[in-house]
């Protein structure tokens, strides 16, 4: 079984692992690398993908027409192996369907496709998820990739912000025991967001009410990454106080609120896909 497919083009190289079709490099030709490492003594993710699930539901348990079904946070896909479907240089589409074990959990017929695509300096990633089965499926997915902060080596981390495509005035949410609690007033000035270890002392900030679907992210000057989620109403952003990485989170979904225990099908944030019918997912990281 195929463990690593590495990707390559004549601007950007790219490695994605069978476990959880998890993006494990993304790098330019002269091997500076842009995705964290994924140091096990600070967080060992790179850039997991989050189904059927972005964060937590209460009591790590669904409902599902009335019966519960134990689901961790961000779903199983980043913990399960993938079955490689095709392979080039610049290109690779894995595929996770429905199983015994996964029915225990979430009880759907689905197949889950993610394709990286190198073109130039951008690389794109494509997540299809399909209702294989007889009745409308819910479900959320999330992209979680970790660039390195400071992105250029000697750049002082300070010197890193995010910058929104549009202003974003709006409220975020943070956790609560895991659980997405009430709103409170936008660190972001206008469209910026000056990143700060002090942002992260109470983990995530949750843009659920998110204007954008363009993003950029380094330092002032000199290289910065721009990322695309044209259909991703939602963005995580996350680090640990001191951490080497920050997380950009194009999701389509969050958290549970903490007042809600309810049917999945009516969580806030899920997608509801017909039978036999598909759901996109897309995100591209391009260098700047």
């Amino acid at each position: 079984m195929v463990g690593i497919v590495a990707l390559r083009n004549g601007t950007l190289g790219a490695a994605v692992s069978a476990r959880g079709a998890e993006l494990q490099r993304l790098h330019t030709v002269a091997g500076e690398e842009l995705l964290w490492d994924g140091n096990p003594d600070v967080w060992s993710g790179r850039s997991p993908l989050l189904f059927p699930v972005v964060g937590s539901v209460k009591d790590d348990r669904i409902t599902v027409r009335g019966r519960r079904y134990p689901l961790q946070r961000h779903g199983f896909a980043r913990t399960s192996t993938f079955e490689l479907v095709e392979a080039s240089t610049v290109h690779c589409t894995w595929r996770l369907r429905s199983s015994d074990e996964t029915r225990a959990r979430y009880p759907f017929a689905f197949r889950l496709d993610v394709t990286y695509a190198l073109d130039g300096a951008r690389l794109a990633m494509r997540a299809t998820v399909a209702n294989d089965g007889a009745e409308p499926m819910p479900a959320s997915f999330g992209f979680h990739p970790a660039f390195r902060w400071p992105l250029v080596p000697g750049v002082a981390r300070e010197d890193h912000d995010v910058r929104f495509e549009k202003a974003e005035p709006e409220p975020i949410r943070r956790l609560a025991g895991g659980l997405l609690g009430g709103p409170e007033p936008t660190p972001v000035s206008g469209a910026r967001l000056a990143l700060a270890d002090a942002l992260f002392e109470r983990d995530a900030l949750i843009f659920d009410r998110l204007h954008s679907r363009r993003l950029t992210y380094g330092p002032g000057s000199g290289r910065r990454l721009q990322l695309d989620f044209p259909a991703m109403p939602h963005v995580g952003i996350w680090s640990k106080p001191g951490a080497g990485f920050v997380c950009l989170e194009p999701w389509h979904g969050f958290a549970s609120p903490v007042d809600f225990d309810g049917e999945l099908a009516e969580k806030p944030g899920i997608v509801t896909i017909p039978t036999q019918s598909e759901q996109v997912f897309e995100l591209a990281v391009t260098v700047l």
